[in-house]
């Protein structure tokens, strides 16, 4: 009953419930709310996979990982072409002409070696671009897992470091030297793996499968190899193509004098390595290396990228930066060295360019 002197018409009451009502649903709206936003906030959404702990977030790419990776992916190439050569199950064939004219090869190692390295390193980073000397066959697709361990050696060098995924592209050469590997000069075979951050080559990892060797290094970060002590700048070793020879041996002597020493040797890892300090039975020493034509970027970037990280140096022979985008080739030759005055070195061997182009 309502107080005296009070009356209430039921149009009265009905607006006085609808306020309640109104004050009622906006407090219980609210809370609803809140509840939801915590709930998205705490799970990750339907469907979606959930993000591990200390991993880069979507989008991003941790160096560090991609070097662990790399190493593994350059070991388990090595295996395929181990296995190849030691069975002697080849299948050489041509895959075309070079432009000097001779024949490039292509083997079972080349293939198999080429799959498992593909798909290991895309397996981990799907976002990545990926360039490889060999074709894909998606018919014949590998599922390779990495359980994102890292060794310690790594682990102890090198700090987590993320940078974002469309800024990286990975240089992968399943098999350095084929001409080499057919013909069972095995010291010369590598497998490598280069990546390379804004066409800049930042990590590298250059594998020897035959002595189970491995180099790796990251500018910036680390290394499990070093340059040698001494370097001769006067009459310097030089490390050239076996197939080049003597297009270099001749400038060579003219420049530094009848007492340089011309090496040729296959493989462009085979001559990086021949740069450092790197015990190894089978591995030459030099003290530059050059080489005077076209040659594709999967053979040169992990090596640039070693030598980059240890303060060493490989331009065109013109002095300039290789960059990691774009087109397969670098038309400019090369000339690596560290340690020593890389400007000089190029100023020497001006009359070089002119045949890098043929």
């Amino acid at each position: 009953m309502a107080p005296m002197g009070i009356r209430l018409s039921p149009l009265g009451m009905a607006v006085f419930c609808l306020l309640g009502l109104g004050v009622l649903y906006h407090l219980y709206s609210g809370f609803l709310a809140g509840r939801f936003a915590f709930f998205m906030l705490s799970e990750p959404a339907a469907g979606g996979p959930e993000t591990p702990r200390g991993s880069a977030p979507a989008g991003a790419v941790d160096l560090r990982e991609l070097l662990a990776v790399s190493v593994l992916a350059a070991a388990r190439g090595g295996e395929e072409v181990k296995r190849v050569r030691e069975g002697n199950v080849l299948n050489a064939k041509a895959k075309g002409k070079t432009r000097e004219g001779a024949e490039e090869q292509l083997t079972s190692g080349d293939l198999l070696s080429n799959r498992r390295m593909f798909y290991l390193l895309k397996g981990a980073f799907p976002a990545v671009q990926i360039n490889s000397e060999e074709r894909v066959d998606t018919a014949d697709q590998e599922t390779v897992s990495w359980d994102r361990s890292i060794p310690e050696d790594i682990k102890q060098k090198i700090q987590p470091k993320e940078v974002p995924a469309e800024s990286v592209t990975v240089w992968i050469d399943p098999l350095d030297a084929t001409q080499e590997y057919t013909e069972d000069l095995r010291q010369y075979v590598t497998t490598m793996v280069c990546v390379a951050v804004n066409g800049k080559p930042v990590i590298g990892v250059i594998h020897k499968p035959f002595s189970a060797y491995t180099a790796w290094a990251m500018v910036d970060g680390g290394s499990n190899v070093k340059a040698r002590s001494s370097y001769n700048e006067k009459t310097p070793r030089i490390i050239v193509s076996r197939s080049h020879a003597g297009k270099v041996e001749q400038v060579a002597r003219q420049t530094f004098g009848n007492k340089t020493v011309i090496i040729p040797a296959g493989g462009a890892g085979y001559k990086v390595l021949a740069l450092l300090d790197v015990a190894e039975k089978n591995q030459e020493e030099a003290d530059v290396y050059i080489h005077v034509t076209y040659i594709k970027k999967w053979d040169i970037c992990a090596g640039n990228a070693v030598l980059r990280a240890l303060g060493g140096h490989m331009t065109t022979l013109t002095g300039e930066e290789i960059s990691y985008t774009g087109s397969d080739g670098n038309e400019g030759g090369l000339i690596a060295s560290i340690n020593m005055n890389h400007k000089a070195l190029i100023e020497k061997l001006p009359d070089l360019e002119k045949t890098s182009h043929k």
